[in-house]
């Protein structure tokens, strides 16, 4: 839920302290602001004079799994028994916040963390800063925030609408408008964003005219303590046990199964050695090639490794359902506008690779529907995410609709891939060209 009169008394003076309007009925108290050390690059550069990041952005760092020996049936009930912060916390600017530009953040970095670090994600309202790709860069690296690559950058799949400010657009495309994405955390079983700022630079717009009850594309959201939380404990605790695996890319080859028998199997062998050498390192995940998990004998599928639905957060602890059922389960998208090509079409099973019973599947999808927050984004307004435990998506839309993304890491994860120099960064041109043919213009 969004933060309504009914937010804590003790948020209050928090809400006060940023120069904001808080969706809240009571005047804040006043608070003293703290300053922390301005950053070099923030304080002494206007947006537009900002260096370029092409070459410095850092690859997307590991997942952080810590899923082990987790009682869920303790933690559902402490979470039953809590008031969870609104999820997201609106913060709406002041003519005086907007006055001191990249200078207002700077100083209210701490708060603003910790905020986040409160309620998952903050939705920040009628600032002029973030309107344009430099600006929403400003915005970021006054918060002090390091950038990364998207945890599928190799792949393709993933486009940036500014390089050197190492933003990526949204799933934009037209190809793709008619497409509903359901709920996921920004994160593969190898690699995960700790944290993300969704910038809205033009939303859906049929001439001239931006409506999101006419023209949809609104993004959403949903708290993952809260989704943790309603699951059945019988079904949460099923797919905890069970654990889950994703497959990620389907590839029918059903002109193989007409050669004879002997023939086809080799055929088989090779054409999974060549797609093992090939197609699976431009993903960078570790992934099991299959035949026919789904039934269909002559399709390979490259399928994640065995993963838990849940996983606590790595700095509070808390669990919260760290899963992208809701987005991935094949039994989903197709009650759902899908358009999205075979190739790309993903499933979930449960860990032994055996099939989620529908009616295991459709519970979920009540919950996460039933905690879904849709976002109604203007232009300019940002949304600063806690990967780990917020998940996101999009819905369908007609028109033109331009969002973005920047996606982070923490300091100590750019020394790491600084050190490791995983080459994440590069190829390119190579992927514009896999994710034009993959997902069209």
């Amino acid at each position: 839920m969004r933060a309504t009169v009914t937010t804590a008394l003790a948020l209050l003076p928090s809400a006060a302290a940023f120069g904001l309007t808080p969706r809240v009925g009571q005047p804040p108290a006043t608070v003293q602001p703290r300053c922390s050390d301005i950053r070099a690059v923030a304080s002494l550069s206007k947006p537009e004079d900002l260096p370029t990041l092409s070459d410095a952005i850092p690859d997307c760092p590991r997942t952080v799994w810590d899923a082990d020996e987790l009682d869920v049936a303790y933690w559902q009930a402490k979470f039953k028994e809590e008031d969870l912060p609104a999820c997201p916390l609106e913060l709406v600017a002041t003519p005086e916040a907007n006055a001191k530009g990249i200078g207002y953040f700077v100083e209210r970095r701490d708060e603003i963390k910790q905020l986040l670090e409160t309620h998952g994600t903050v939705w920040f309202r009628e600032f002029d800063l973030m309107k344009t790709e430099e600006g929403f860069r400003a915005f970021w690296e006054a918060l002090d925030y390091d950038p990364c690559l998207d945890p599928l950058h190799s792949s393709g799949l993933r486009k940036f609408l500014s390089k050197r400010d190492a933003v990526y657009e949204e799933v934009n495309k037209q190809s793709l408008s008619k497409h509903y994405i359901g709920l996921h955390n920004e994160s593969t079983n190898k690699k995960s964003a700790k944290t993300a700022a969704f910038v809205c630079f033009k939303p859906a717009t049929v001439d001239g005219e931006s409506d999101a009850a006419k023209h949809g594309g609104e993004f959403f959201i949903a708290d993952g303590e809260r989704i943790f939380r309603d699951l059945d404990p019988a079904v949460l605790k099923e797919l905890y046990e069970k654990k889950i695996r994703i497959s990620a890319v389907n590839l029918d080859m059903d002109v193989l199964g007409m050669l004879p028998s002997g023939t086809k199997e080799q055929a088989m062998e090779g054409a999974k050695e060549l797609v093992d050498k090939t197609v699976i390192p431009k993903f960078d995940m570790d992934f099991e090639l299959i035949w026919g998990t789904d039934g269909n004998e002559m399709r390979l599928q490259a399928i994640e490794e065995v993963q838990s639905p849940v996983n606590r957060h790595p700095v509070t602890g808390r669990p919260a359902w760290f899963c992208n059922m809701h987005n991935q389960a094949r039994f989903l998208r197709d009650r759902r506008p899908c358009a999205v090509p075979e190739v790309g079409m993903t499933d979930i099973y449960y860990g032994d690779l055996s099939l989620i019973p529908g009616e295991v599947l459709s519970h979920v999808n009540e919950v996460c529907e039933k905690n879904i927050v849709r976002v109604p984004m203007a232009p300019g307004e940002v949304l600063l995410c806690d990967n780990y435990r917020v998940l996101h998506g999009r819905d369908i839309f007609t028109g033109e609709r331009l969002h973005a993304v920047s996606w982070f890491c923490d300091k100590e994860d750019v020394a790491a891939a600084a050190a490791a120099d995983t080459g994440g960064a590069q190829g390119d041109v190579l992927n514009n060209l896999l994710n034009t043919f993959l997902v069209g213009k």
